[in-house]
Parts: structure tokens; sequence; C-alpha cells
């Protein structure tokens, strides 16, 4: 998430050029999230930095947030999440997707719906940022989670294992 202003497709007259105010400022910080496909439950939390030591951190964290579970994260294979120098806790599974697959991961579509939320806008910084990512994660139902990241093959894969 950063200061520059994400852009989109606006409505407009037949002929008419859109008019958008943006900025290109490059101050931003990551969002690392995870979200359950089958009920919509979800952790979020923001680091400086898209680094192992910082996913490490975030597994710790996932891990003391649903301690009695086993939890599976599927990744892509950023560097970040692949070097060999992070510690996993016992109750957490990493499963890799190919490489270049986005479109398998569903935190994908959830990253896509909260940026869609902030298409256009321009921040003063990075707290005013903040505000509006408060914001909009608050509106993220569990439903409405379950719907963009429940894809077929994930629920039945659930199922199958016998996973409610």
């Amino acid at each position: 998430m950063g200061l520059k202003t994400e852009l989109g497709r606006l409505i407009t007259a037949p002929g008419v050029k859109p008019i958008q105010a943006v900025q290109w400022q490059r101050q931003g910080f990551y969002l690392y999230g995870l979200v359950a496909p089958l009920t919509g439950d979800r952790f979020f939390y923001e680091f400086s930095h898209l680094d192992g030591v910082c996913f490490e951190q975030f597994l710790k964290l996932v891990a003391a947030a649903f301690p009695n579970q086993l939890n599976v994260i599927q990744l892509d294979q950023a560097s970040a999440h692949t070097t060999d120098q992070i510690e996993i806790p016992e109750n957490i599974v990493l499963l890799f997707q190919p490489s270049h697959s986005p479109e398998l991961n569903p935190i994908e579509r959830v990253w896509q719906d909260i940026k869609a939320d902030l298409k256009g806008e321009v921040f003063d910084n990075l707290d005013a940022l903040r505000a509006a990512l408060r914001e909009v994660l608050g509106y993220l139902t569990p439903d409405w989670l379950a719907s963009l990241s429940g894809y077929d093959y994930i629920l039945s894969a659930l199922s199958v294992a016998g996973i409610n």
C-alpha cells in the first residue's frame, strides 16, 4: 500500500477525457494478510518491508492468533516466502503455488477488492492512507471475504479433507 495513486477506469460522457488527481510518491508500507476461504476469518498486519524477517514475524503472529488449529497458508514464491532462514511455527504449513500464477491465490482477489476501494484517492500522508485502509478493512465482512476467496477447488479440497 502506498501514496502512489491507484489508477483505474472512470465513467464519463462520450468524448470526454476523464480528469483525475494523481500523485506519484513512492512512500508506502506492506500489508500482510490471510483469509480463510471457508469461513472468511482474516488476519492482517502492517510491516515496513517485504522480507524474510518480517514474514517470519507475521507467521509467529498468525500462529499465536490461531493456536488451536493447523493453518495452511497458500503463498507465491517470492523470495521473502522461500528463504531457508525462516523458522516456521509448528501449527503452520506453507503451500507454494506455481510461479507467476497469482490467479490461484485467493488473497489476490482480496487485495484487488481493497485497492478498488482506494482507486483514485489521493492521500496527504501515510497516516491518512492507513486510516482509509482501516475503514475499508472494517467493511470486509466474513461472508464477503469468503465469497472473494472461496475458490471451488479450495472448497472441494476442504470438503474432501473433512474440514467444514
